[in-house]
């Protein structure tokens, strides 16, 4: 409460009355103490117990690589390219969830790149990752 020291009413009163701010937060404080807890809607729940497994195992990516003469490999066999539709068709059929990763030498021809990326699609490859050098 703000207290005046002279009698003169024409005195305009500049001080702020905060106390009815302080009482509203602190109520709304103390409703959110007491609120949070019951905001939880976990349910307990005891799981079973079970033998430990291990994750399998991540199988090993089929590199497939393109060098400057726009010769192909696959995992450093050489293959033809007009064969190389075929060798990752048998690589998908004995894995159909395996990873190509490819790389290609910034000098080779891109058609070539394209038609082993392509090649790969028509085979059934779906994870197919273009490796590059970061510098």
């Amino acid at each position: 409460m703000a207290m005046q020291s002279h009698d003169d009413d024409e005195a305009v009163m500049s001080d702020i009355n905060v106390t009815p701010l302080v009482d509203v937060m602190l109520v709304l404080l103390v409703v959110f103490i007491v609120t949070a807890p019951l905001l939880t809607n976990a349910v307990t729940v005891h799981l079973p117990q079970t033998a430990e497994t291990r994750p399998p195992e991540p199988a090993e990516a089929v590199v497939v690589s393109v060098d400057a003469a726009g010769q192909v490999y696959v995992d450093r066999a050489l293959h033809p390219l007009d064969r190389i539709e075929s060798a990752l068709r048998e690589i998908h059929d004995r894995d159909p969830d395996v990873s190509v990763h490819l790389n290609a030498d910034e000098g080779c021809n891109y058609g070539i790149v394209a038609r082993v990326m392509s090649a790969a699609d028509r085979a059934g490859i779906v994870r197919l990752s273009v490796l590059t050098a970061n510098e």
